[in-house]
């Protein structure tokens, strides 16, 4: 039986900060104008997707007292800052390598498939009193989407320059899925 507990006013404006990071991810991600260039239309959708884990780790790190997951929270905010740092150096010198149409069109058609699965997961993850599992359970989707969307652009030819940028986030990200999956196995909300 699936019982519906109130919402504690925490849990309110823990949830209402994570949708409108949501929403906006969603409309930077998908209303951004893309070009001919897989490098380029990878980083200026995977911009908006690391600004959110940015801001959804700041929303999280203003609730929780679970230590670990600060510094889950801690570790995303400083590897994402430092991923969109890269991305911007390397955003002019990877727009300049053009795919031929039937590559960009096949790419953007994986992306997209990624983009939603990634956006249903996060839009599905429960809405409850327990902020540290809600978190997790909103982060873990944005994670795997974003190794998808990573192991997708390394199937095209792409700016040598963010190759190391993809393999870095794919570890990481893997890590951190890994590192939450487990702790929400152990943790007591």
């Amino acid at each position: 039986m699936n019982c519906r507990c109130e919402l504690s006013n925490v849990a309110k404006a823990y949830l209402n900060k994570f949708y409108c990071i949501l929403n906006t991810m969603i409309d930077e991600m998908t209303g951004v104008e893309l070009s001919d260039s897989i490098s380029y239309n990878f980083i200026v959708q995977m911009i908006p997707h690391h600004r959110a884990a940015i801001e959804m780790s700041e929303n999280l790190l203003q609730y929780t007292t679970c230590i670990p997951l600060q510094n889950i929270a801690l570790q995303i905010i400083e590897e994402q800052t430092k991923s969109i740092e890269n991305m911007q150096t390397n955003l002019c010198d990877c727009s300049e390598l053009i795919n031929d149409v039937s590559a960009v069109e096949s790419y953007q058609c994986k992306v997209n498939n990624i983009m939603n699965t990634m956006f249903c997961g996060m839009e599905s993850a429960p809405s409850t009193n327990r902020i540290n599992a809600n978190f997790m359970q909103e982060m873990i989707p944005h994670h795997e989407g974003a190794i998808a969307l990573s192991h997708n652009a390394l199937c095209y030819d792409i700016c040598p320059g963010l190759i190391s940028i993809l393999e870095a986030i794919i570890t990481s990200q893997e890590r951190g899925v890994q590192q939450m999956e487990q702790l929400l196995r152990s943790i007591r909300y």
